[in-house]
């Protein structure tokens, strides 16, 4: 809240000031209208009577009504003081109106004494009592002792002048009169007595008065007052002979029940209540007289006491008894307070000195410097803690300028927010933080944080260094936002660099580059030369690329072996240029990133795919390094070390993907799969050795997709990271039966959605695979089936050798009509294990085939060391078996091979009825492909199995059943993948 809105809090509304000054300017016309007609004697006698009795009775009356209605309003500890005003008030009245009965109603003069000297006597002590209710109420019994003794000074001080100057020759001239004179005397002497007690608790109370409604209080004690010196002018000789009633004299006692009357209503009008104060708010300096009056009263008292005596004697009157014995007890009291305050002095002292030993322990053994500062800036007080922070002593310190310590490019941020605290309201703000920069004794500068407090118009300061604080923070935001290999800038900051270049000055420059860097092959240096090797090569690699960048561009590592580069743009309107200077930096940075890498003692070479994309307008800092990573796939895509500009159709062709990898995923899980099988015949005779299972997806147009094509969909669907150029083998791999039970092996050998889908497709092959196979051998065609399957797939712990024989028992299909085609040929992969699985299969039964031997360095190395009964060569082979002579002698030697070793051969993708005779010339005893049939689904099949064989060719001789019928033929030609259209069910 602002200064003036809290003083607009603590102002009293400009109709509530109207009022109280309206109510204040009737008191005072009222006040003085009553003592014009005093003076001027009201015109007649009788009203001048009326006026002075019955006046003052409605007067106190009045008084007493509105301190009745404001103690019942009040729920606090002076509602009993306001009663007893009231109930003073009201014997005031009451005496008046007795007053007025004789002299008005009768017309008698008032005897004395009367039952209206009774009700003035009443006045005072209620009004006593509750002026002490109001004082400020003492702690200890010392304090009551001495507020008993500062009333008996103040009271037995005027007792002594008064007696001296008035009460003593009234109190000889009642005794010297007539009968009655003892009562005379004491009610002589008890007004001015009670008028003496009644001062002596008005002074008391004016030096020991609650801060509670402390307008109200004052008024009240004003209208005391008042009261009190009209009484004293009554009882005085001069006056109290010839006193008459409506003279000037009761316009005081008027104006006292008036102004008793206003004090709780009016006062708190104009004064409201203050809001309670906060407990760091600075307290307004008193006044050194005003705080040292409560000190001087029994001093004061003892001189007026002093005067009254010196009065007897300088008038060489004797002394009295009673000037003497009361001024003893003020001598006497003024003695006992004054060791009581000794004693609480000497008490304070120790206390005082007690503390400041312990604060001054505090302050010089706390590990922070505290500093006083005075106004203008200049040190008042330092700490003997500044030596060991900031290696300066204190007393060095003392006397400089605050601003000449702190580091210059904090100092103005610094005098602002002190400007800026000093402004605001303590109550809000009673404390601030500032942290700078501080010179220290060496020179240097420390990193100091002070808590700031304000003290008598200057600033308290407890500072502390927190320079290692703000070294590991800074250590810890480096390394939050920096790669800890090659303390490139991480995803993070990179991300936050774009952001700030496409936002701000810079948003308008299109010209903006992200290039995304892929390291082609390193995947194969972590494996042939280790992990070691590949992390000094990225870090050789993020050198070259952070030197060859400009001084405010960024280079920054993504994570693995990819790296980012952010070219800031030259605000060039030239598109084509800008995109062919680009393009060169890009092309500049492969080359450097592929030159040869000396890592280990050897020569290291990868090469580099970098992506490059632009901020077109309104683009985001996420769409733009997207576009940045699928160039950069792209690239790796095109054939790898090169560089590809972002092209809007490479988004669109990932949606396409994307899509069609959604549907892909709801196949798997909704049966859209379909089973076909493709004979694998004799070479020699024609008969149906053994079906090779292959799976197809039945899209929702009803396109059925090859294996290598929905393979290639599942692999990109994990994202850019599995896009074309990373597909595995026999996602490449065109042919019908090669790929079928490759999609067990999708991501066998890593983890995530795409593995899980790929086994799970593994799964149903081969349990659709044993169940078909099963009703077939029921129906008398006892024909083995073959489904193929990965190294990974067949090392996987949730495919145990237990499951296949139970799978088999389950479907009652005999444990030798499968066959195991092994996939891959992985060198990774730990052959002792994989040895281990296709020993315990073959000893349920379950025959092994290699797959795709000929191609892959690790072929002949699983042959020597894996159970194999059957081996099946790759297409490859076969496509170039006719026309090649060299592929002729590589496929003649493999195929001799096998028969030394007793194994059986399948070859694969055989098309051509030359290749069918060709290979076997060669010796090999079967083959797979579209010279005889394509892949069947299960009812052509069985119609296949029926037939049981199919024509050998020995010329030019054409499938038997290659395309619809088993008599009608199709022409074959070289490499189609024609299939055989799945019936609608």
């Amino acid at each position: 809240m602002s200064a003036p809105g809290a003083a607009l809090l603590t102002r009293p509304p400009a109709e509530d000031s109207g009022r109280g000054l309206a109510a204040q300017l009737l008191l005072a016309l009222i006040s003085g209208g009553y003592a014009v007609g005093a003076a001027l004697g009201w015109g007649s006698g009788e009203i001048a009577e009326i006026m002075g009795d019955f006046g003052l009775s409605a007067a106190g009356i009045l008084a007493a009504v509105s301190c009745y209605s404001y103690a019942r309003s009040i729920d606090r500890r002076e509602r009993p003081a306001w009663l007893l005003f009231a109930f003073s008030s009201l014997m005031g009245a009451c005496g008046n109106a007795v007053w007025g009965w004789y002299e008005v109603v009768l017309g008698e003069p008032v005897p004395k004494p009367s039952l209206a000297d009774f009700a003035f006597l009443c006045f005072a002590p209620p009004a006593i009592v509750g002026l002490l209710v109001l004082a400020k109420r003492p702690v200890t019994r010392a304090g009551w002792v001495c507020l008993g003794l500062d009333s008996w000074l103040i009271g037995g001080s005027l007792l002594t002048l008064s007696w001296s100057l008035a009460l003593a020759n009234a109190a000889r001239t009642a005794q010297s009169g007539a009968t009655g004179s003892v009562p005379s005397a004491a009610l002589s002497l008890a007004y001015p007595l009670l008028d003496i007690a009644l001062v002596s608790m008005v002074l008391v109370l004016h030096f020991r008065r609650s801060e509670a409604n402390r307008s109200a209080v004052n008024t009240a004690i004003a209208a005391l007052a008042l009261t009190v010196l009209s009484d004293a002018l009554f009882t005085s000789p001069l006056l109290s002979d010839g006193y008459q009633s409506g003279q000037l004299l009761d316009a005081g006692w008027f104006a006292g029940s008036l102004l008793l009357a206003y004090a709780p209503w009016g006062a708190r009008r104009l004064h409201p209540l203050p809001p309670a104060p906060h407990p760091h708010a600075e307290r307004p300096h008193s006044r050194p007289i005003t705080g040292s009056l409560p000190a001087l009263t029994p001093y004061l008292a003892a001189a007026v006491c002093t005067l009254g005596i010196l009065y007897n004697v300088v008038d060489g009157r004797k002394v009295d008894r009673m000037v003497v014995f009361t001024g003893c007890t003020v001598v006497l009291a003024l003695v006992i307070r004054q060791g009581i305050m000794l004693l609480d002095n000497i008490a304070l002292t120790q206390e005082l000195a007690q503390k400041e030993n312990h604060f001054r322990s505090l302050v010089q053994g706390s590990s922070d410097v505290i500093m006083i500062a005075a106004p203008t800036g200049t040190l008042r007080y330092v700490s003997p803690a500044a030596a060991g922070v900031y290696g300066r002593e204190a007393e060095e310190l003392v006397g400089s300028e605050l601003a000449a310590l702190i580091h210059p490019e904090d100092l103005g941020r610094v005098v602002h927010e002190v400007r800026r605290f000093l402004a605001a309201p303590p109550a809000e703000e009673p404390t601030t933080r500032i942290e700078c920069r501080f010179k220290s004794g060496g020179g240097e500068w420390l990193n100091v944080e002070s808590t700031v407090n304000r003290h008598q118009g200057g600033l308290i300061l407890n500072s502390r260094d927190v320079t290692e604080r703000v070294r590991l923070q800074a250590q810890l935001q480096h390394s939050a936002e920096h790669d800890p290999l090659t303390d490139l800038p991480n995803r993070a900051l990179f991300t936050r660099r774009v952001r700030q270049a496409l936002t701000g000055r810079r948003a308008g420059d299109h010209s903006t580059a992200v290039l995304f860097i892929d390291l082609d092959g390193f995947k194969a240096v972590n494996d042939t030369i280790g992990h070691q090797a590949g992390d000094e090569l990225l870090v050789e690699a993020a050198r070259r690329l952070q030197d060859s960048v400009r001084a405010g561009d960024t280079a920054a590592r993504l994570g693995g072996d990819e790296f980012a580069a952010l070219i800031l743009g030259d605000g060039s309107r030239d598109r084509g240029a800008r995109e062919y200077q680009v393009h060169e930096i890009a092309d500049r940075l492969r080359t450097t990133l592929s030159q040869p890498y000396r890592i280990a003692g050897s020569e290291v070479r990868v090469a580099a795919s970098i992506g490059v994309a632009f901020a077109d307008p309104g683009i985001t800092p996420s769409d733009l390094m997207r576009n940045a990573d699928l160039a950069m796939y792209r690239a790796k895509a095109g054939g790898k070390d090169r560089v590809e500009l972002y092209a809007p159709q490479m988004q669109a062709e990932v949606v396409r993907k994307a899509e069609l990898a959604g549907r892909l995923r709801t196949a798997l899980h909704e049966g859209e799969f379909a089973l076909l099988h493709q004979p694998v015949v004799s070479l020699a005779t024609g008969e149906v050795a053994v079906v090779a299972a292959q799976a197809r997806w039945r899209s929702a147009q009803g396109i059925l997709f090859t294996p290598a094509e929905f393979l290639r969909v599942a692999e990109y669907s994990d994202g850019p990271s599995a896009a074309p150029g990373r597909e595995p083998a026999a996602a490449r791999d065109p042919r019908g039966g090669a790929a079928a039970g490759a999609g067990a092996g999708v991501g066998a050998a890593g983890g995530g959605p795409d593995a899980a889908r790929a086994a799970e497709l593994g799964r149903w092959m081969l349990e659709e695979a044993v169940g078909h196979a099963a009703e077939r051998h029921r129906a008398g065609h006892d024909v083995p089936v073959a489904v193929r399957m990965t190294a990974q797939r067949l090392l996987d712990r949730a495919v145990p050798t237990a499951s296949v024989e139970a799978l088999l028992n389950r479907h009652g299909l005999p444990s030798g009509a499968l066959v195991i085609e092994l996939a891959d040929s992985d060198p990774r992969v730990p052959f002792d294990e994989l040895e281990r699985r296709l020993a315990a299969l073959r000893r349920l039964g379950v025959r092994i085939a290699l797959d795709g031997f000929g191609s892959g360095y690790a072929a002949i190395s699983a042959l020597r060391r894996l159970p194999v009964d059957i081996l099946k060569l790759d297409r490859g082979l076969v496509e170039g078996v006719v026309e090649s002579a060299r592929l002729h002698k590589i496929t003649a030697g493999l195929l001799r091979i096998a028969n030394d070793l007793g194994m059986q051969s399948v070859a694969d993708g055989v098309d051509l009825p030359e290749q069918v005779m060709a290979l076997r010339a060669m010796g090999c005893t079967h083959g797979q492909g579209l010279a005889f049939s394509g892949p069947l689904d299960e009812y052509r099949l069985r119609r296949a199995l029926v037939r049981s064989t199919f024509p050998v060719p020995g010329g030019a001789a054409q499938p038997a059943l290659a395309g619809g019928s088993p008599g009608g033929s199709m022409a074959i030609r070289r490499g189609s993948h024609n299939e055989t259209p799945v019936p609608p069910t």
